[in-house]
Parts: C-alpha cells; sequence; structure tokens
C-alpha cells in the first residue's frame, strides 16, 4: 500500500509518518528531509534553501522525481511531503493541518526557537512555497480536492491521528 501524508510545516507530518511506519513496518520517505539533505549539500540552512530555491525550479522537480521513484519501486511505502500526493500514485492521500499557533509552539520546541520566530519562519516558507508550486506546477497549495482525508491533528493525540489511518486503509 502507497500512502502520502503532506501538510504544512508543524502539522504533524513526520510525527505521524513515523508512527505509522512503526505500528505497520511500512518504510516511509519524506520530502523534507530530501530538502533538507539538499540544503545542507550546499551549505544553506532551510530558509536561504527555500529562498535559492524560488528560481532553481529544477530543486522541487527533483525532489518530486525523487520521491515518485521511490513510489514506483515500491509495494509498500509511506511519503511525507506537501505535495507528494500529486506526484506519487497512492492508495491514499492524507493531508494533515492544524492551527498556526500551535504549529509554531511545535516547531519552537523541536528547533529550540522562541515561537515568534517560529511563526515567522513559518510564514515565510510557506509564502515561498506557495509561489514556487504556483508557478512550477500550476499547484494551489489551498486546494485539498487531491486528498482523500483531512485531519486536524490539534484535535487528536499524535497516536490517534495514526490510528485514524490505519482505520482508513482497512477499508480501501
Amino acid at each position: 500500500m502507497i500512502i502520502t501524508i503532506g501538510g504544512l510545516a508543524g502539522s504533524g507530518t513526520s510525527t505521524t509518518s513515523r508512527i505509522l511506519s512503526e505500528k505497520t513496518g511500512i518504510p516511509s520517505v519524506s520530502a523534507g528531509d530530501i530538502f533538507r539533505q539538499m540544503a545542507a549539500e550546499r551549505g544553506m540552512d532551510i530558509l536561504e534553501f527555500s529562498k535559492f530555491a524560488e528560481g532553481n525550479t529544477e530543486i522541487d522537480q527533483e525532489i518530486d522525481q525523487r520521491q515518485a521513484e521511490l513510489a514506483r519501486k515500491a509495494d509498500d511505502l509511506i511519503v511525507e511531503g506537501r505535495l507528494s500526493a500529486y506526484f506519487v500514485e497512492a492508495d491514499l492521500k492524507v493531508w494533515c493541518t492544524a492551527p498556526m499557533d500551535i504549529r509554531a509552539e511545535r516547531i519552537s520546541q523541536r528547533e529550540n526557537k522562541p515561537i515568534n520566530q517560529a511563526r515567522e519562519e513559518i510564514i515565510t516558507r510557506e509564502q515561498s512555497e506557495a509561489q514556487r508550486y504556483l508557478e512550477i506546477h500550476n499547484i494551489n497549495t489551498h486546494n485539498l480536492d487531491v486528498y482523500d482525508i483531512v485531519i486536524n491533528t490539534h484535535a487528536f493525540k499524535a497516536d490517534s491521528v495514526a490510528q485514524i489511518i490505519l482505520k482508513i486503509t482497512e477499508v480501501i
């Protein structure tokens, strides 16, 4: 089974993917990890690389291609990334959401930075990504029609989010 899990920064996609992978034994791959790896390869932090990627469409295309290729080769895979649902043929496409304050708090704790800084970085990153995705792929990030289910990860504990997804996989 191929499952994509998308969502904005701090919405719980990484946690959901990890827990789901642990519960099912299905391996997972993250677009964010690929993006961070590519940033590190160029000696940039995530915001610098995000700005750099705005003028280099091949960055986004490479991330998309890497994910799609991994999914094509796998029988079972959890693919985590904002655009994964658009480029990966999946049995289930999930979008995770959470209020901005919750997402900023999560990133603040994860990256050990002030909440206000995390919030500003989220806003900058999301504006940059929305612009790139529209220009490169003609994808409006506010249109969630491609997803089979949208889950507010603030409304449930992380383990419960994975359980919801597992229940859905039982009926597809």
